[in-house]
C-alpha cells in the first residue's frame, strides 16, 4: 500500500482528494491536515510514502512547509494547485525548486466534464512519485564526465552550436531553471523545449522561467523564427518541429511514446535540420521519449547530453538514452551549463 497524506484547506476538495486516491487499492489515505503546520506534524507522525500539498492555506502554506518538510525528513511531495491561479501556479513552481518533485490540477467536483482525467492523472502521480525513495535536489558539483581530451569536436569553443534543444518531464522545471539562468547574456542559439506538464500550467512555467532566470522564454509559435538567446516552449497537445533556417513548425497529431508534445519530435526534426550543428539535452523525467532521437541527433554528429542518475528526480528518459550510447556526457545540470557556455567560450557575466 502507497500511504500517503493529503495537505488541503478546503474541507470540500480535500474530502475529493480522499475519495479519489482512497478509490484505488494500492493506495492508503493515512492522514488529511489543513494547514502547513499540521502537515509538518503529522508527516513527521506518520511518515507517509507520498504527501499531497496544497499552496494557499492558513497559518503555514504550502512552499514554507515543502521546504520545512524537505529539510527535515524528505519526503516525495505532489503539489495539488489551481492552474487558472497565476499566482498559485508561480507558488507551485518555488515549491518544486524547494524540493517537490511534481504538480498536478486541483480536481474539479464530479459532475465536471475534465473531473475522471484530473483524478486519473493524480492517482498515477502519486503511484510514480512513491518509488522515490529519496528526493533529489539540483545542488552543484564539481563531479561528472568531461569531454575527453582527445576529442577535439567536444572541445571548450570548438563546436558551433546553432540551436539546442531540450527535452524534460517529472522534475523538469526546476532543473531547466538553473541551466536557462546559467546560460551567457549572449547565447549564441535559440533553445527549443518540450517539457512534460499537466495541461493549463504552462503559462505559469513560462512567467515563473523568465522571472527566475532573466531569459525570454515563451509558449512557441507557429512560423515563428526561433531567436538567438531566446526560449521557446513547445505548446500543450501541440508536437514543436524546427525548419533549418530555425522556423518552429506546431501541429497536432499522434501521441508518441504516448506525449504530445513529445520530445522525440523535436529531437528528429532538429537532427535531420542541424546535423552537427545541433546540441540535444535530456533531463530528468519518467519513460523514454526523446531517448532514441538523442540517438540519431548523436549519430548525425549533435552535442549530446543526458543528466545523470545522481541528480534526477527519475532516471527514466535519460536513462533509457545512456543505455542506447545516445549521450556524449552524462552530467548534472551545472556541468550541462558549463558544456553549452563552452561552445560560446565564455561563462555567465
Amino acid at each position: 500500500m502507497i500511504r500517503v497524506l493529503v495537505v488541503e484547506d478546503s474541507h470540500v476538495v480535500r474530502d475529493l482528494l480522499v475519495f479519489i486516491l482512497g478509490s484505488d487499492p494500492e493506495i492508503e489515505v493515512v492522514a488529511t491536515a489543513g494547514d502547513g503546520y499540521q502537515a509538518i506534524e503529522l508527516a513527521s507522525k506518520f511518515h507517509p510514502d507520498v504527501i499531497t500539498m496544497d499552496i494557499h492555506m492558513p497559518r503555514l502554506d504550502g512552499l514554507e512547509a515543502v521546504r520545512r518538510i524537505m529539510a527535515t525528513d524528505p519526503i516525495p511531495t505532489v503539489i495539488i494547485s489551481a492552474s487558472v491561479d497565476p499566482g498559485e501556479v508561480g507558488d507551485a513552481f518555488r515549491a518544486l525548486e524547494a524540493g517537490a518533485v511534481a504538480v498536478c490540477e486541483k480536481p474539479q467536483g464530479i459532475t465536471h466534464p475534465q473531473y475522471h482525467a484530473q483524478a486519473r492523472k493524480i492517482v498515477q502521480t502519486v503511484k510514480m512519485v512513491s518509488e522515490i525513495r529519496v528526493v533529489r535536489r539540483w545542488k552543484p558539483s564539481k563531479s561528472g564526465v568531461c569531454p575527453p581530451a582527445q576529442d577535439r569536436e567536444l572541445l571548450p569553443g570548438t563546436s558551433k552550436i546553432e540551436l539546442v534543444a531540450i527535452g524534460a518531464s517529472t522534475g523538469g522545471p526546476p532543473v531547466l531553471r538553473g541551466i536557462l539562468f546559467g546560460l551567457t547574456r549572449s547565447f549564441p542559439a535559440p533553445i527549443l523545449i518540450v517539457q512534460h506538464i499537466a495541461p493549463g500550467f504552462l503559462p505559469g512555467l513560462v512567467g515563473w522561467l523568465t522571472s527566475a532566470t532573466g531569459v525570454s522564454v515563451e509558449i512557441a509559435c507557429d512560423a515563428k523564427i526561433a531567436q538567438r538567446g531566446h526560449a521557446y516552449i513547445a505548446p500543450d497537445g501541440v508536437h514543436m518541429k524546427v525548419q533549418r533556417s530555425c522556423r518552429i513548425d506546431l501541429a497536432r497529431g499522434i501521441p508518441e511514446n504516448g506525449m504530445c508534445p513529445s520530445v522525440s519530435v523535436l529531437f528528429r526534426s532538429v537532427a535531420e535540420a542541424f546535423d552537427r550543428s545541433a546540441a540535444g539535452v535530456l533531463l530528468t523525467g519518467m519513460g523514454r521519449d526523446g531517448a532514441d532521437e538523442l540517438l540519431l541527433m548523436k549519430n548525425k554528429g549533435a552535442l549530446t547530453i543526458a543528466q545523470d542518475k545522481e541528480s534526477s528526480v527519475i532516471h527514466g528518459m535519460p536513462g533509457e538514452a545512456v543505455k542506447l550510447g545516445a549521450a556524449r556526457h552524462v552530467l548534472p545540470p551545472d556541468k550541462i551549463v558549463e558544456v553549452l557556455n563552452s561552445c560560446t567560450g565564455r561563462k555567465r557575466e
